[in-house]
């Protein structure tokens, strides 16, 4: 005779029923018991964390849950069913995305992004060091096994976020496709405005010449590597994982009549071969996995040049070391990965590389992020055409709860400078401001622009070779 209760078979009520094919009422009132006590230990959770602000949770068998205090904003989150009930309790944030874009989580009096932060904002008043426990608690499971970034592993996660329809990244991002942190100078600029000053700023750090090398490791669509080459009339090499960013860079290259001095590859950093004058990645960083770190440095090592200067751009933690959030792993950026610097700066020592600058960009990324997230609702109806309904819940929680992280959770934006000789970057950082100057008049004079005009007919720019400190 089976016993169904043994704790060694560890067989559940729905068990039971599926075998004997109708529940009998101790089945029955076990499955209420067991909602009853899921009901409390959710109500538990959630009161620990939600002390500001109201939160009303609302069960599927019609119970309403509430948290929090009168003051600050009241939201509502209503669950469609029992499953999703169990999924928020014991995997939260897992679940929180999957449910939210599956529909059988929605919010009411606010959005997905109020929602995420009434929780983060709690959280931000607990401890820091209690914070990074509990992150650290709840995700290191997800972290003991995922796969390592092969190069073929490297091309389809890029596959799966980069090559979607086109038409999505027109409908968020910059007329310059910049999907990666702008720089605001100051916070009343516009997102093209900060874009273009994040090319300036990075620009300024590489001290380029007139035919200088450079390889841009991650090329995106484009954009910065058009940049260098139309204002300081640099050689450029972008490498890319995508076979849409790169059709279009070709296409603007050409478009522009750059395509003698810029041309893009589809390639990964693993088999480079070449030298270079100066490295730039930006928003690369993140995808190559930290088993592959000392692989990407010392193939950082062998492209630059005995006197090049590189410029490393990447989203980071400032609260040390921790796995990744599953949800994103799983939905966004698969085989993705945020270090610390101390991930990242043992690496780069040990690969002969000098670091010679390190710049942290704190808020410069939630601001963006909003931005985009402005942009994307401004155009839901549009991206729902394209990709239907799913797909938009789904990146309207990947905007909100990436400008969360940015906000509240220790993400930022770390620039490292690095040589190998070091005497490469002047003693003081007062070069780049000046430099961000000359690029700034070389964007307002068209004269400069290479359709017009040599690079030696402006009065502000450099000769080649030469740099000024």
């Amino acid at each position: 005779m089976h016993r169904f209760h043994s704790p060694a078979l560890n067989m559940t009520p729905t068990d039971v029923h599926s075998i004997s094919g109708k529940p009998n009422a101790a089945e029955i009132a076990e499955s209420c018991m067991g909602t009853r006590m899921m009901n409390v230990m959710l109500k538990s959770l959630l009161g620990l964390f939600v002390k500001k602000g109201t939160l009303t949770l609302q069960l599927p068998d019609g119970q309403h849950l509430t948290v929090g205090e009168a003051k600050g904003q009241a939201l509502s989150v209503r669950l469609m069913d029992r499953r999703a009930l169990r999924q928020l309790i014991f995997n939260p944030e897992l679940a929180l995305g999957e449910l939210y874009t599956d529909g059988r989580l929605t919010v009411s009096g606010g959005s997905i992004y109020d929602l995420l932060s009434v929780l983060a904002g709690n959280f931000s008043h607990m401890a820091p060091n209690a914070i990074a426990r509990l992150r650290r608690a709840v995700r290191s499971m997800a972290g003991l096994w995922r796969p390592r970034n092969t190069e073929r592993l490297a091309r389809s996660n890029v596959h799966r976020h980069y090559d979607i329809d086109d038409r999505i990244y027109s409908l968020f991002l910059d007329s310059d496709r910049q999907y990666s942190c702008a720089y605001f100078e100051t916070q009343d600029q516009t997102l093209e405005e900060a874009q273009l000053a994040k090319k300036r700023h990075i620009t300024a750090k590489l001290r380029l010449f007139s035919g200088a090398s450079v390889l841009d490791v991650g090329s995106g669509w484009g954009g910065l590597a058009l940049y260098l080459a139309e204002l300081e009339q640099a050689d450029v090499t972008g490498l890319t994982l995508s076979s849409e960013q790169l059709k279009i860079s070709d296409h603007r290259a050409r478009d522009r009549g750059l395509g003698s001095r810029v041309r893009f590859r589809l390639q990964d950093y693993r088999a480079l071969q070449d030298t270079f004058d100066r490295i730039v990645s930006v928003g690369m960083f993140e995808h190559v996995g930290k088993w592959y770190y000392p692989t990407f440095f010392n193939a950082m090592t062998r492209s630059l040049k005995t006197d090049g200067i590189g410029l490393l751009h990447f989203i980071g933690r400032l609260d040390g070391k921790s796995p990744m959030n599953p949800w994103f792993v799983k939905y966004i950026f698969p085989g993705s990965y945020l270090p610390a610097l101390s991930e990242v700066l043992p690496v780069i020592e040990a690969s002969g590389l000098i670091v010679t600058d390190v710049e942290i960009l704190r808020l410069h990324y939630a601001d963006t992020l909003a931005a985009w997230r402005r942009r994307f609702l401004a155009r839901r109806q549009q991206a729902a055409s394209v990709l239907g309904d799913r797909f938009c819940r789904m990146w309207e929680f990947y905007l909100a709860a990436a400008e969360i992280g940015f906000r509240y959770q220790g993400l930022a934006v770390f620039q490292i400078q690095f040589a190998k000789q070091i005497e490469s970057v002047p003693r003081t950082r007062a070069y780049i401001e000046k430099e961000e100057t000359r690029l700034r008049q070389l964007e307002n004079a068209p004269l400069c622009r290479p359709s017009n005009a040599t690079r030696t007919d402006c009065p502000s720019s450099r000769p080649s070779g030469q740099l000024s400190i």
